[in-house]
């Protein structure tokens, strides 16, 4: 760790090849390289933004989620790398699909939602966001993966722009409480949209609002996945009883072992 960024050389690595326009093959090839004075002015403002706490992804405007690269903006979440559990869960309950119909809510840059029409070219995906600027990113993004065809963008509170009753229903929505929110490391508190990260008093505001929506918009054999914070899956599994009373629900953990995704399953689609 370097002036409080872990994997500072990592980091640095990144800005590099940015500046420099090349991918990481290349970098190696040419590290007896000079840089030009304009290239190294331009590395060194980089630097100072790093330093200043603001994130490699809104200073590139890139990152890798899911083994696709994504543009992000100050209007968007960064995406995750646990945020991958929903794709790769989705992508199992698909397996045995011919098609399936999909809700992205909280989509953002649509991270997910694309990553799923991607690897499901039978899918027809909805990604909802309440921010038009988020649309906008993700708007952008479905172009670059060629996706936009099957990913319909809608601007609404959680599921109230769904017209269409869907099979899957994924969210990574704002489940931060107020107390978290105050606890946020600065490179997230002063750089992300706190519209994406602000969950309400106990962070489950907006995962109470969507399960009680979701009854209307779900089909008969359908699942919802949802990311949660670790310390809220006894509260989540409890809003799921009441809403979905004869669902069969478990939680996962993500790689470091804390419970991370909760998995409502009305009947195995």
């Amino acid at each position: 760790m370097l002036n409080g960024i872990e994997e500072a050389h990592l980091e640095a690595e990144l800005l590099l090849r940015y500046v420099l326009g090349i991918g990481r093959a290349e970098l190696h090839i040419r590290l007896e390289d000079t840089l030009s004075s304009k290239q190294a002015q331009e590395l060194n403002q980089l630097i100072q933004r790093r330093l200043s706490h603001e994130p490699t992804a809104y200073i590139t405007g890139h990152k890798e989620f899911f083994g696709l690269n994504f543009y992000v903006s100050y209007s968007t979440l960064i995406p995750r790398p646990e945020t991958e559990m929903l794709v790769e869960k989705a992508l199992e309950l698909a397996s045995n699909c011919s098609s399936m119909t999909i809700a992205d809510v909280g989509t953002g840059c649509g991270a997910i939602a694309i990553a799923l029409a991607v690897h499901l070219a039978q899918a027809e995906v909805y990604a909802i966001d309440i921010s038009a600027p988020a649309l906008e990113v993700a708007a952008l993004n479905s172009e670059r993966h060629d996706v936009a065809s099957r990913v319909h963008l809608l601007q609404g509170n959680l599921l109230q722009s769904l017209t269409d009753s869907v099979d899957l229903i994924l969210a990574n929505l704002p489940y931060v409480s107020d107390q978290g929110m105050r606890r946020l490391s600065d490179e997230i508190r002063l750089f992300e949209p706190k519209l994406a990260l602000s969950g309400g008093p106990d962070g489950l505001q907006q995962i109470s609002q969507l399960l009680a929506q979701a009854k209307d918009r779900l089909r008969s054999k359908g699942a919802i996945l949802l990311e949660i914070s670790p310390e809220q899956a006894a509260a989540v599994v409890d809003l799921v009883s009441r809403h979905f009373p004869e669902a069969a629900v478990k939680v996962i953990p993500d790689l470091s072992g804390r419970e991370r995704v909760v998995v409502i399953e009305t009947a195995r689609i």
